[in-house]
């Protein structure tokens, strides 16, 4: 909502409003793909608590009118299934990389893999992402 209303995003720009002319753009908010011909929203998301050198920053996607969030869940939502393969990293409760958890996944082996990283009691969350663009795609915490 904030960011609809004109909030500045992680380099201090306001979203900028499109029309979606192609599928597949992902809404990070409903975690759907933005149908032809409705707006949305680009902007830098930096989704990391602390500034620091492994915050990385990077653009999404959102509706640019008001959508309902995505709930949480402990099963990958329907709009990766589409996908072919996704990034996953691991990364510490001070939010550094910990090198030796990026994998490179095929959809059907991603609940499984991300189940093996968050068992490791260095890991605190990961970060799955595009491998294709190595877009920011959702965060994964222990259930």
């Amino acid at each position: 909502a904030r960011y609809r209303d004109g909030a500045l995003d992680a380099n201090g720009q306001p979203p900028e409003r499109r029309i979606c002319t192609e599928d597949g753009f992902p809404c990070r908010h409903c975690l759907r793909h933005i149908p032809q011909g409705a707006p949305y929203l680009t902007l830098a998301l930096r989704p990391f608590t602390t500034m620091q050198p492994y915050a990385e920053l990077g653009p999404v996607f959102l509706c640019a009118e008001p959508c309902e969030r995505h709930p949480e869940t402990d099963r990958l939502p329907e709009m990766f299934a589409k996908g072919d393969r996704y990034m996953l990293r691991g990364y510490s409760a001070d939010e550094r990389i910990i090198y030796g958890t990026g994998d490179v996944v095929e959809v059907p082996a991603i609940e499984a893999r991300a189940a093996e990283l968050l068992a490791r009691d260095d890991v605190a969350f990961l970060h799955m992402r595009s491998a294709r663009n190595n877009c920011y795609q959702a965060r994964i915490d222990r259930a």
